[in-house]
């Protein structure tokens, strides 16, 4: 079973980074989607970075061609440190899915938003 818990207002969200909060103890990044709203724990499973902290970007796309084709504007979150790519709605690691930074559900009432743990 989950709880719900408060995280932060809706408008303290900026577009293109995470809004970092603490909730229960732990670290999360809150994100602004054009869907929605998503969190993750702001821990990199690499090397134990503060992920969230890192650019929320896109990245290239796999081509049959030589070209560099940049895709997924906005939906990535880059690790400072090393620069594993996650997907900010599953918190996969973009290279391997089987590594993975914890993700939340999160929902918003009214003007506040909240983190289910």
């Amino acid at each position: 079973m989950t709880t719900k818990h408060f995280a932060c207002k809706v408008d303290e969200i900026p577009e293109e980074a995470a809004k970092i909060v603490t909730v229960s103890n732990m670290p999360i990044g809150v994100f602004k989607l054009k869907d929605g709203f998503h969190a993750l724990l702001n821990i990199c499973p690499h090397k134990g970075a503060a992920l969230c902290e890192g650019p929320v970007c896109g990245t290239t796309k796999q081509t049959d061609s030589t070209e560099f084709v940049y895709d997924r504007a906005g939906e990535i979150v880059r690790c400072a440190w090393h620069g594993w790519e996650f997907d900010i709605r599953s918190g996969e690691f973009l290279v391997d899915s089987s590594v993975k930074t914890r993700r939340f559900d999160v929902s918003v009432d009214g003007s506040d938003l909240y983190v289910h743990i």
